[in-house]
């Protein structure tokens, strides 16, 4: 068998096929278990940075009108479909996303304030926007 630690694709592969023949008593449990796991958590990690990323180009919009332009509508629009996509990838995400969405927030704050200077106390503490207006791809803010 190969080990975990020193041939990662090697050992995928014989876990797949030890799964695919049935022969779970051969399995790496241990190491199988944490895999999955942090697949979960990866997937839990892509949906706030799409959050965050559309958070900070709609802050930059609502504070920043004067540099508004079609890079910034086309980012928008662009994490709006990844944020879909990786909505309906992962439904049962869906509970955690307000949880997701206020760390996200504060994030795009963070990440705000060092682009554009502007100082982070100017934002509001929570977010400004509901999750459907988020997802609506016709919102932006004045």
């Amino acid at each position: 068998m190969s080990d975990y630690q020193n041939d990662f694709y090697s050992w995928t592969c014989e876990q797949a096929e030890l799964l695919r023949a049935g022969r779970f008593n051969e399995l790496d449990m241990f190491n199988l278990i944490e895999e999955i796991e942090t697949m979960g958590r990866s997937e839990k990690r892509e949906l706030q940075s799409r959050l965050m990323v559309l958070l900070v180009h709609l802050l930059k919009w609502q504070y920043q009108p004067a540099r508004r332009g079609r890079s910034w509508i086309l980012t928008i629009k662009g994490q709006r479909i990844n944020l879909e996509d990786v909505i309906n990838d992962n439904p049962g995400l869906k509970p955690q996303l307000l949880g997701l969405l206020n760390n996200a927030y504060r994030l795009a704050i963070v990440e705000v304030s060092k682009h554009t200077r502007l100082e982070e106390s100017i934002f509001p503490v929570k977010c400004p926007w509901t999750l459907d207006q988020l997802k609506d791809d016709g919102y932006f803010p004045d």
